[in-house]
């Protein structure tokens, strides 16, 4: 922005030359009224000077009347004898138009002769006097007087004759001359100094107003430290006053709206929750770091962009029809390329002034993804709970029927449908026991019973169980499966703080899921080792694996991989939910690692402070 006004355009230049013009005006009126009154003034006294007086024309007109010698003497002295005017020439002509006498000693040789001269003779036709002032280059300025001469004679007046009079009046005109000279020379003076006290005045009252332009413009730059100087206390002066008040006011509302704006941008950027706000086209003005992240988009490239456009939801809805019905949505916007989506619920509401004018939408959304997946879990646990009872109660009710139908002094059958029966109670009994545990840590109350463990010796000891059940089973029967399980542990004691019997109860769970998935004659490798800070245990089986898609849900309740197959293996779908729950509950944390057809590693770490020594937990109990 360019501060600078050039001169001719300031208001100072402005109000100089008003006053100029005015100054000049107002001589240029009194001169030319001064200098005309002054030419009135001096013809009227020449023409005063000029005219004779009435004394000379009758004695004129007398004379002419009579024709004798004497009386053309009497004529010439009289015109001779005439002082008042200077430079002038004077001839008296007869009524035939013949020149009597001169006054001018270079036309002596006319007296005697007719004149040529126009206007003597209409003067002398018409009897009425005539007068003009003429102007031209040869002759100058002069002034021409023609007056009848009339005789007396009893009741009748008679034309005898007329005096022709030519004055110059150059003289005149350059005393007039010399006085608009004069009067230009000192209005010329008077201008100079008027422009000068205009220049100074104009100054005096735009310095005021030059202080007050630059202060508003560091007002709109932002800047409210000046003050304008009072120089006065007129309308100026109570001006600066009232600029000065604004400029504190604005300073003060400026600061009031930056801690405004400052708290609602924190506001909004804390906020979980995505705030979108539009102007009254349905064009996006204001997005918080929240809607953003929500909506899979940039600040820039959002802004500007329309409402509808941003949430998907155009080609049902229109900015109209969000300004009609401002009921609450539901849109799922893609996030990443994994295909994984949120559901968020949009609430919006109108932005109006006072007058109640509609200037835009805040729309609010809100991440209902975990509502919705409780929701979608709560529905599926309740029908997963379902399932798996109503299956082994199914089961139960046909053996029981076909019992209660007389198989049961069948000594053939009678025992295995016992065994069946008992099996799917037993079945049953282990689910609602796992659930009641589930719900303990979802409420919870479960309680934990810390010890300080030698995990070396405690994790051997689970797995030596393992090695007697593998070895057991194979007595039985010599088509159960036969396993391996490698040991890969530290050799240095480490001392563990935790509840042993959850932590069998967890690794029960992984071990029991690597018997299970394992191939006849594989082998499960357990490792232990230890970092700073943590503890680390791995249980490798040689099993299908387990899809990268299902990697994420095989900690969930009631999750199953292979459904069918687990069923047929008795799972009930709970059991690596408890051991993330047990694991969890100690501080640890689990997961696992897997590929399809090559196996799954499963993993727990645990606290562990290197400083703690000896303990009281017996591997034999």
């Amino acid at each position: 922005m360019n501060n600078k006004i050039k001169f001719f355009s300031s208001i100072q230049f402005k109000i100089a030359a008003i006053f100029m013009l005015l100054l000049l005006i107002t001589i240029e009126i009194i001169g030319a009224y001064f200098v005309h009154r002054l030419e009135q003034q001096n013809i009227e006294s020449f023409e005063a000077q000029v005219q004779l007086p009435s004394y000379v024309t009758t004695s004129l007109a007398n004379n002419l009347s009579s024709s004798s010698a004497r009386s053309r003497r009497n004529i010439r002295t009289t015109i001779n004898d005439i002082s008042t005017i200077q430079n002038s020439d004077i001839e008296v002509v007869d009524s035939q138009g013949k020149i009597i006498a001169v006054r001018n000693n270079n036309s002596q040789n006319m007296v005697g002769q007719r004149t040529t001269n126009s206007q003597i003779k209409d003067v002398i036709y018409s009897g009425r006097k005539r007068t003009q002032i003429s102007h031209n280059d040869r002759d100058g300025s002069y002034y021409l007087s023609i007056t009848p001469l009339i005789s007396s004679n009893g009741d009748s007046n008679t034309v005898v004759g007329a005096v022709y009079i030519r004055a110059d009046m150059d003289q005149v005109y350059k005393s007039i001359n010399s006085i608009v000279f004069i009067f230009f020379v000192a209005s010329l003076v008077a201008g100079l100094l008027g422009a000068l006290i205009s220049i100074v005045v104009a100054r005096a009252i735009t310095r005021p107003i030059a202080e007050m332009r630059k202060q508003a413009i560091r007002m709109a730059n932002g800047d409210y430290s000046g003050q304008v100087r009072v120089y006065s206390e007129d309308e100026l002066g109570q001006l600066a006053v009232a600029v000065n008040n604004l400029s504190v006011r604005v300073e003060e509302e400026q600061e009031n709206s930056d801690a405004e704006r400052n708290r609602l941008d924190s506001v909004l950027t804390q906020m979980t929750d995505g705030v979108v706000a539009t102007d009254r086209h349905g064009k996006i003005t204001i997005i918080n770091e929240a809607a953003q992240s929500f909506l899979n988009v940039d600040r820039k490239s959002a802004l500007s962009r329309p409402l509808v456009d941003l949430l998907e939801i155009s080609p049902e809805v229109s900015f109209d029809d969000l300004l009609a019905n401002q009921d609450e949505r539901i849109i799922e916007p893609e996030v990443d390329s994994d295909g994984d989506s949120l559901i968020l619920q949009a609430d919006f509401s109108l932005i109006k002034r006072t007058t109640g004018f509609v200037t835009g939408i805040i729309c609010v959304l809100h991440d209902v993804t975990e509502q919705q997946k409780i929701d979608r879990d709560r529905r599926q646990f309740v029908s997963n709970v379902s399932h798996e009872l109503r299956t082994p109660l199914t089961s139960l009710r046909s053996y029981i029927e076909t019992l209660n139908d007389g198989a049961w002094q069948d000594p053939q059958l009678a025992p295995r449908f016992l065994k069946v029966t008992q099996d799917e109670t037993e079945r049953m009994i282990r689910m609602v026991n796992s659930l009641l545990d589930l719900s303990r840590f979802d409420q919870g109350t479960a309680k934990i019973n810390v010890e300080l463990v030698n995990f070396n010796e405690f994790f051997n000891f689970i797995l030596d169980r393992f090695d007697m059940l593998i070895k057991n089973n194979h007595e039985k029967s010599t088509k159960a499966k036969k396993y391996t399980i490698k040991r890969i542990f530290t050799k240095k004691d480490l001392w563990v703080e935790i509840d042993p019997d959850k932590m069998t109860q967890a690794i029960d769970n992984i071990m029991n899921n690597a018997l299970k998935y394992s191939p006849d004659g594989g082998t499960i490798t357990c490792r232990l080792i230890d970092t700073q800070r943590y503890i680390i245990l791995s249980i490798t089986d040689q099993g299908l694996g387990i899809p990268r898609k299902d990697l994420k849900k095989v900690f969930d309740r009631f999750y199953r991989v292979d459904k069918a197959r687990s069923r047929k293996q008795g799972g009930t779908g709970l059991g690596l939910s408890i051991s993330k729950e047990v694991v969890e509950a100690q501080g640890g944390h689990v997961w696992v690692n897997s590929m399809e057809n090559q196996g799954s590693t499963f993993y727990i770490s645990l606290p562990y402070d290197p400083s703690e020594t000896g303990g009281d937990w017996d591997a034999t109990l």
